[in-house]
Formats: C-alpha cells, sequence, structure tokens
C-alpha cells in the first residue's frame, strides 16, 4: 500500500489569497513552502488501482501533478473515481465538482455525510448531468470493511463537528471520521485523521494497533486561533486539538509505535515555515510534518 501526500495544509491552503500573516507571506516569498488542500491518494501494490481521501479544490492539480494518477498509455480517460471521504467540510469536498469530467464517481461516506452533500449542496443534481455517481456507505467499527483498489476500508468515528451550512443537521457522531485503511495483502493500516477534535476511546484503540497514523496539525497550541485574531474560539473550541501543551497530541503520538505525521496544517502553524524551532520539538520526539508530495509505503 502506497500513500501519498497530495496537499498538507487546512482550508485556504498556504498561502490563502486573502492572508498576509507571517506564514502566508513566507510561502509568497518561498515558493517551496506552499502547502495545498489536505488529501490522500491511496495506491494498490500494483501501482494500476489507486483512490483518494478527501477531494479538495486543488484536487485536479493533484491527480495531473503525478504520473500514477493520470489515465494510462492507451486509456483515454480515467474510468473511474473513487473518492472516501472524512467529513462534509467544503475544504474536503469541492474538488467533487471539479472532477465532473470524470466517466464515474464512486464515493464512500457515512450518512451523515452523504446527506449533507446531497441534500443541503445538492450534488446529485449537480453533478450528474455531466457523470454519474455511485453512493457507497463507509462502515465503521464492528461493520465488514468496504473494499476500494484492494484496500480494506472503514471509518473510527471521531465527532459531531458539522459543517457551517450543516449547523442545523442532527448530531451524529459519524459527521468527522478517521479513515481506516488496511491492506490484507501485506497486512499493514494507516489512520487517516485530518480533524481530530478529542481522542476518542475508539480512535486511541486503533491508533495504537496502526503502522502508520496522519494526524490533524491545524494548530500549534490550543490559544493559537485567539491570539492571532482569526477566532474567538481556541483550537479545541474550533474542533481541532492542538499539537502541543497539556492537552496536545504530541505528547501522546510519541509513545505510540505507529510511524505518526502532522497534516492539515494552518497558515498561521508555525510549522509552515521550515525553519521554526517547533519541527525540532516534534523531531526531538520522533514526530514528522507530512510535505505535499510525500511518499510512504506500508
Amino acid at each position: 500500500m502506497l500513500l501519498l501526500t497530495l496537499g498538507t495544509a487546512a482550508g485556504g491552503g498556504v498561502p490563502q489569497w486573502n492572508c498576509a500573516c507571517p506564514g502566508c507571506s513566507g510561502a509568497r516569498a518561498h515558493p517551496d513552502r506552499r502547502r495545498s488542500h489536505d488529501s490522500l491518494a491511496v495506491l494498490a501494490d500494483d501501482r494500476s488501482s489507486w483512490f483518494l481521501v478527501n477531494a479538495g479544490p486543488d484536487i485536479t492539480e493533484h491527480l495531473e501533478a503525478h504520473a500514477e494518477l493520470r489515465p494510462g498509455a492507451g486509456c483515454e480517460r480515467t474510468p473511474v473515481v473513487r473518492i472516501l471521504l472524512t467529513d462534509a467540510e467544503l475544504d474536503h469536498t469541492l474538488g467533487l465538482l471539479r472532477l465532473r469530467e470524470a466517466h464515474h464517481l464512486e464515493i464512500f461516506a457515512t450518512a451523515p455525510v452523504r446527506r449533507a452533500l446531497r441534500e443541503r449542496l445538492t450534488l446529485d443534481t449537480v453533478l450528474t448531468p455531466y457523470t454519474t455517481i455511485t453512493w457507497h456507505e463507509l462502515p465503521t467499527a464492528g461493520q465488514a470493511p468496504a473494499v476500494a483498489a484492494g484496500i480494506e476500508v472503514s471509518a473510527v468515528p471521531l465527532s459531531t463537528k458539522r459543517p457551517r451550512y450543516a449547523a442545523d443537521a442532527q448530531e451524529d457522531d459519524t459527521w468527522v471520521v478517521a479513515a481506516r485503511l488496511h491492506d490484507p495483502a501485506r497486512g499493514t493500516t494507516a489512520l487517516y485523521a485530518p480533524a481530530l477534535a478529542a481522542r476518542t476511546e475508539g480512535f486511541t484503540k486503533e491508533a495504537a494497533e496502526a503502522d502508520c497514523v496522519f494526524v490533524d496539525g491545524t494548530f500549534w497550541d490550543d490559544e493559537e486561533p485567539r491570539r492571532l485574531g482569526i477566532s474567538a474560539r481556541t483550537s479545541t473550541g474550533m474542533g481541532h486539538l492542538p499539537i502541543d501543551g497539556p492537552d496536545g497530541t504530541a505528547s501522546w503520538l510519541a509513545q505510540l509505535p505507529a510511524r505518526c505525521v502532522y497534516t492539515h496544517l494552518n497558515n498561521t502553524n508555525p510549522l509552515v515555515d521550515p525553519s521554526a524551532p517547533q519541527h525540532s520539538t516534534l523531531t526531538g520526539q520522533g514526530l514528522e510534518v507530512a510535505q505535499d508530495g510525500m511518499v510512504i509505503e506500508l
């Protein structure tokens, strides 16, 4: 199983078009610091079959940037694009509209995410004049996993955090999930959790047994959003556990045997600057920060 980090930024990317914070200004001055919206491509061992975890607004650039994801020789078009969604947030789903040229879309999502996209955003109405869509239930723990590109996929429920356009929707603990990706041929497992509001019992158990864990790295510390004036809420209040601090994820992840990698970095996070001292702090704990285009083989 090959994991390709297509993008590693939170909503808006780095730089954000409307922001001149140090992270955004630094990315404009140093193009190698730019980050696109977080997304993951998962490839089977033969590299001929793949699927995506989340589809942000950069998704077609992501697909074009990697030869493994382009149509092969003698294939006029990619026959099917499979996408697994960890939530219904716009920065993880807007790319579905950009995939309208696909011959066929297969979308794996939990029930509340499907309802939000189909009823609130009327995704079927918008896309079916262009392509065909097959919706698949994304099973949770205790249910038989679904299979995409030879990989067993399922969801680890994380929180009830709903996107703003569905704020009045019924609560359900599968609004936000971690994607559990298991390669039965190799016996390896990865977890992908770009939005982690709390350490649930289920996620803690799965992380302890995984070979690789991608974790929410939106904010470095809990006060970052308030300190920088981007929100009146803390990181935790916005549905993202911080990396550092007494309730941060770093101290816990450092104890896991898995390879642990932070993704979904906000433009305000000091980690978007490769010279920031916070990188050394994480390296000393055996933790990593994902980069766009990083490849991990399990």
